[in-house]
């Protein structure tokens, strides 16, 4: 077992330990003491790196490595950025079966909050770096390392202030690898690794209905809250039609070859359900989908309010853009202001090229058995940001798991846990990738 292999469930256990929960708002514990233990990790084997703070505890660690800071590929202007986030979901201690910031070993699993989401990754970029570090197999591509605060509020305290303030750091590098991809699932007894090539935009909005204000007990046909239930009551029974991207058409062609039948809109669906429980979330991009939840009116029982509020959770799909908006308006109707407070774009990478054939060759070589398709995430991460500098941006975080294992659950869930030897297989993996990069 190499130094990696060891290295990466331990480090995977101290991050969790580290409490970095978001709440999306300003309490919190902030991401700084992950970041300063980031920090001191890949001090320990002779990486500088710094600490960027966009607010007090808000950090973000990066870390150049391999040609750059070796000099021995001074100037190249094709660097590889590594990214991973270091906060992470609130997790309710009650609910769980062990405390979600211990890091528990049980059955062969690393459990808590972060273990899939994504503090195993930033395990196994640690781990590997490390050791590659210490024994002298450094990249001759420059390495851009970069750990991030707030990803799982949409990025704005960590991803988008390096974008923003820093594009220096990152202006040389013209791909990127990060989450969520390169995990195990398996159809028809065949085990099949699904690399993420394209990610959903995500409409965070809040739609906002006014009126008159009056008794309760009195004829009132300016209700904002009747016209607001309209409005969310539309927007959430609406059925979006199944729209298949080409990496969904990709990833259905793969499928369809597995279950012995062509891929079409109409059969989407069905052979989606081949994923088992991980087509909760690949059946969410085959459409749209527009979910409210959160509403707020009224302050007693017998006043009609001035005005209604309700938040909806939109995910589009890249190349439908124009068509999600119209749409939405048109279920609004009339009197419902919209205001967004994310609008990210969805983006789509072609499936193609030398890292691709990287990550393949990688999982293959570990997984002889193995197949590898793109896939459609359906949820955000920080790729949106970092695609905005021209990047090629792919989801890799390699986890071969067990069949019975229902992995998409755990995302945000309760007993998030990550089998110890789906690290170990990581670390091999990303080792291997590493070098032919």
């Amino acid at each position: 077992m190499t130094s990696a292999e060891t290295e990466v469930v331990d480090l995977c256990r101290d991050l969790i330990r580290i409490d970095t929960s978001n709440y999306g708002n300003d309490p919190g514990p902030g991401e700084r003491k992950a970041a300063e233990y980031v920090a001191a990790q890949l001090d320990e084997v002779g990486i500088s790196s710094e600490i960027y703070e966009s607010e007090h505890g808000r950090a973000s660690v990066v870390a150049q490595w391999g040609g750059v800071s070796t000099g021995s590929t001074a100037g190249r202007q094709d660097g590889l950025l590594l990214h991973g986030h270091l906060d992470v979901v609130p997790a309710a201690a009650e609910d769980w079966q062990v405390d979600p910031f211990s890091g528990e070993i049980e059955g062969g699993y690393v459990w808590g909050r972060g273990a899939v989401d994504m503090k195993d990754f930033d395990a196994m970029l640690l781990a590997v770096v490390r050791d590659r570090q210490r024994t002298g197999r450094i990249p001759e591509r420059p390495i851009t390392l970069a750990f991030t605060a707030d990803e799982e509020a949409g990025g704005m305290k960590g991803a988008h202030v390096l974008v923003e303030d820093h594009p220096d750091l990152l202006a040389h590098c013209t791909e990127a690898v990060g989450e969520v991809g390169g995990f195990s699932t398996t159809v028809k007894g065949r085990r099949l690794y699904l690399i993420e090539a394209a990610e959903k935009g995500m409409a965070w909005m809040k739609l906002t209905a006014r009126g008159t204000a009056g008794h309760g007990s009195m004829i009132n046909r300016d209700n904002p809250i009747t016209r607001l239930s309209g409005a969310i009551a539309r927007i959430g029974a609406h059925e979006w039609p199944v729209q298949l991207t080409p990496t969904m058409q990709t990833l259905l062609a793969a499928v369809g070859e597995i279950a012995g039948e062509e891929p079409t809109p109409e059969n989407a669906e069905r052979l989606v359900e081949e994923f088992g429980p991980a087509a909760r979330m690949i059946g969410a991009t085959l459409r749209n989908v527009t979910n409210p939840t959160m509403t707020s009116a009224g302050y007693k029982v017998n006043v009609i309010p001035t005005s209604a509020e309700a938040h909806v959770d939109g995910r589009f799909l890249p190349g439908y853009e124009d068509d999600f908006f119209e749409t939405l308006r048109k279920l609004c109707g009339e009197g419902i202001d919209i205001e967004f407070e994310q609008n990210q774009m969805p983006w789509e990478t072609p499936y193609d090229g030398a890292l691709v054939a990287a990550m393949e060759r990688s999982l293959v070589a570990e997984d002889p058995d193995a197949l590898v398709a793109p896939y459609l995430m359906s949820a955000g991460t920080d790729a949106k940001h970092f695609k905005r500098l021209g990047m090629r941006t792919y989801g890799f975080a390699p986890l071969r798991l067990p069949e019975e294992l229902d992995f998409t659950a755990l995302f945000h869930g309760v007993d998030e846990r990550v089998p110890v030897d789906a690290l170990q297989f990581g670390a091999r993996v990303m080792d291997r990738f590493l070098d032919q990069v």
